[in-house]
C-alpha cells in the first residue's frame, strides 16, 4: 500500500501541521503495517506538481510536462488532511482552488481518494461549494472531526462515512521528560499581528491582561510557540521573546525543538492555554487540561464532541479576562481531560475500523 498525505508533513513550522502528519501515518499504520507514505505540504511540494497558482495545476494536467499525473499514478491512496481546516474558502478562494485541484487529479488516476477526518466547510461562494461539492462527490470515503462538519458535507450531497474527532488522537502517549510545567500559554502571533479572524488589539489586551492575572493568583506562566520561527511571518517565536522582554523576569518562554519535544512538555504541565487549536488539542490528546480561545467555528463542534466545553470564543465583545479566567478556576479538569483523551482515541478509532474495510 503506497500512501499520499497531503497538506500535512513532519517538517512544517507549524506544529499542528506535524500533528496531523504523525497522526495520519500512526492511524493508518494500525490498518496497513507495511504501507508506504509520502507527505506533502506548502512547505514540501513535489517537483511535479506546480500549485503555485491553480492555472499551473490546470496547464499540467493538459500539458503533461512536469509529469503530475504519472507521479500521482504511483499511489494507492489519497489521504487529503486539508491542513485540517483548510477544506473551506474563507482562507481563499485560491488555496481552496489549488488543495481541491490536487484531489480532483489524484483521483482521475483511479487510485482510491479519502477526505481525512477534517473541519468542513464554511463555503461562503458559489465557486466554493461547487469545488467542495466535486472533491465529496469523488471522494472514496469521506471522515468529518465534528457533527457541524457531517452536516456541511451532507447539504453539498455527500453524508459523511464517519464523523470522528482530530487525527491528533491517533498519536501515541509521549515520554514524559520529567520537565514539568504549571501553565503553558500559547500565543498566536497570527492574531496578535493582525487577522481577520479576531480584533487582534483586543486579543494583545486580553493577553497582556491574562498574564498578571495568572500571576497573581501564584500560577507559573510559559510561554510555549506552537508555530516555530521562520521565515513564514504566521509563527509564534517573536511574539514570544517580546513578551518575555515586556514581562522581564516574570515569565518563561519554552521553544519546542519539534512536535515530540512539544508533546512531552505539554504532558508534564497542569494547563494549557492557547488561540491554536492544535496546541490545545496536542494537550487534551495527552490528557492535559487546555482552555481554548476559538477564533472560529472549528474550535467548539469538536471539543464538544470530545465532552470538553472550556472555550472561550474571542470574537464574542462580551467576554474575556474574566472568562478565560472562569475556565482555569474550573474543578476537576485534570479528571476531564483524561476522560477527553480516552474519548477522542474512541472516536479516532471507528475511522480505523472504516479504514480496515479497504484493506
Amino acid at each position: 500500500m503506497r500512501v499520499l498525505v497531503a497538506w500535512a508533513g513532519d517538517t512544517s513550522p507549524n506544529l499542528g501541521v506535524r500533528a496531523l502528519g504523525r497522526g495520519s501515518v500512526d492511524l493508518l499504520r494500525r490498518v496497513w503495517p507495511d504501507a508506504e507514505f509520502t507527505l506533502i505540504d506548502f512547505g514540501n511540494r513535489p517537483q511535479s506538481i506546480p500549485w503555485g497558482r491553480p492555472r499551473s495545476l490546470v496547464k499540467e494536467r493538459v500539458l503533461g510536462r512536469a509529469g503530475m499525473m504519472d507521479w500521482l499514478s504511483q499511489f494507492d491512496l489519497l489521504w487529503d488532511t486539508r491542513s485540517g481546516d483548510s477544506f473551506a474558502d474563507i482562507y481563499g478562494a485560491e488555496r481552496h482552488a489549488k488543495m481541491s485541484l490536487v484531489h480532483e487529479f489524484a483521483s482521475q488516476t483511479g487510485m482510491t481518494t479519502a477526505l481525512a477526518p477534517q473541519t468542513i466547510g464554511p463555503f461562503t461562494s458559489r465557486q466554493g461549494r461547487l469545488l467542495a461539492r466535486r472533491n465529496l462527490r469523488r471522494s472514496s470515503l469521506v471522515f468529518a472531526r465534528d457533527p457541524i462538519s457531517a452536516a456541511a458535507s451532507a447539504r453539498l450531497g455527500r453524508p459523511v462515512d464517519v464523523s470522528a474527532t482530530d487525527l491528533v488522537f491517533g498519536i501515541d502517549q509521549p515520554a514524559t521528560t520529567g520537565e514539568l510545567s504549571d501553565v503553558l500559554l500559547n500565543v498566536s502571533g497570527l492574531l496578535w499581528r493582525g487577522s481577520d479572524h479576531v480584533d487582534s488589539e483586543r486579543y494583545r489586551e486580553l493577553i497582556r491582561s491574562l498574564i498578571p492575572a495568572l500571576i497573581a493568583e501564584g500560577r507559573r506562566v510559559t510561554l510555549l510557540p506552537h508555530v516555530l520561527d521562520s521565515h513564514d511571518p504566521d509563527n509564534d517565536v517573536p511574539v514570544s521573546r517580546e513578551l518575555e522582554k515586556e514581562f522581564d523576569g516574570l515569565i518563561d518562554v519554552r521553544v519546542p525543538i519539534d512536535l515530540e519535544d512539544a508533546r512531552s512538555v505539554i504532558a508534564g504541565s497542569e494547563l494549557v492555554i492557547g488561540a491554536r487549536m492544535h496546541a490545545c488539542l496536542n494537550a487534551l490528546s495527552t490528557g492535559t487540561p487546555a482552555v481554548a480561545m476559538a477564533y472560529s467555528r472549528k474550535f467548539r463542534p469538536l471539543m464538544s464532541e470530545l465532552g470538553w466545553e472550556h472555550v472561550v470564543p474571542l470574537d464574542d465583545r462580551d467576554l474575556g479576562l474574566h472568562a478565560v479566567m472562569a475556565q482555569v478556576r474550573a474543578p476537576g479538569l485534570a479528571q476531564r481531560a483524561v476522560d477527553a483523551r480516552a474519548t477522542g482515541r474512541s472516536l479516532l478509532g471507528s475511522v480505523a475500523q472504516r479504514l480496515e474495510q479497504l484493506a
